[in-house]
């Protein structure tokens, strides 16, 4: 039964989206509210809660001082995970990260980690020494759609909320997270002929492609992830490399 439920619900999303329409009311090119509430962790060094529709994650910032690369002796280190914890949706699972929250992790990591909004080279403290290390731990609270999206803007939030410990570990003074720019990555699915921006979960399920595009304040793309068995043609992929830059000018101004 659930299966036959799954198809009608299917030709209802495609059909309606043939038409120029989704079932939310929402145009192909629009996200959905979002809410940004920053500081919402006393024990971090920087945190954001985000709500994406009815998608809601937490970023988290931890900076403590480390050991730095042999490669990179005179830079510190950036480090990102991502948990998908049961309580977020049923598809979730308890235990050691899976694919899905690996990839998340990699995905917001790069586009953070692309566009150099961390100035990795005034993180550190002795060169070969100690550095500081720049831990962003995302928690999905609630799924519906688009986890990609929102953990990258709580990520970005809390980044550029973040404050430098010194004081806590006798290393100067308590100093803002040295950052460069403001990341947004906009994310696209591709269902039947047509894309639409910000799927939430029922778009997701049907879709045959995802493309997660990532661009700064200058409209520069700083990293790209497909996702999916579909095809996705050049002329899409300009229209979607059009979407990410117009909807991150958007979406850059809730962040401040």
């Amino acid at each position: 039964m659930s299966r036959i439920i799954a198809e009608i619900k299917r030709d209802h999303l495609m059909n309606l989206l043939k038409d120029g329409e989704r079932e939310d009311g929402r145009g192909f090119e629009e996200f959905r509210e979002i809410s940004i509430e920053t500081g919402c962790v006393e024990s971090a060094d920087g945190s954001a809660r985000v709500k994406l529709g009815k998608t809601e994650v937490i970023a988290g910032i931890k900076i403590v001082p480390g050991t730095p690369f042999a490669d990179s002796p005179d830079v510190g280190v950036l480090s990102t995970g991502a948990e998908l914890i049961p309580m977020a949706h049923a598809s979730f699972e308890s235990g050691p990260p899976g694919e899905d929250a690996i990839e998340l992790a990699r995905v917001v990591d790069r586009g953070i980690r692309e566009s150099k909004m961390i100035d990795v080279s005034k993180l550190c403290v002795t060169p070969g020494e100690k550095v500081w290390m720049v831990f962003i731990d995302i928690y999905a609270l609630d799924y519906d759609g688009n986890l990609f999206d929102a953990c990258s803007l709580a990520a970005v939030s809390a980044l550029r909320t973040a404050v430098i410990p010194g004081e806590q570990y006798g290393l100067g003074e308590n100093v803002p997270l040295p950052t460069t720019c403001i990341p947004v990555s906009v994310t696209e699915v591709k269902i039947g002929n047509e894309l639409i921006v910000d799927p939430n979960f029922d778009e997701e399920v049907i879709s045959s492609a995802r493309l997660t595009v990532t661009t700064d304040e200058n409209g520069n793309f700083r990293a790209m992830q497909k996702g999916g068995k579909g095809s996705i043609s050049r002329a899409e992929l300009s229209l979607c490399l059009d979407r990410a830059v117009e909807k991150g000018k958007e979406i850059r101004k809730l962040i401040g």
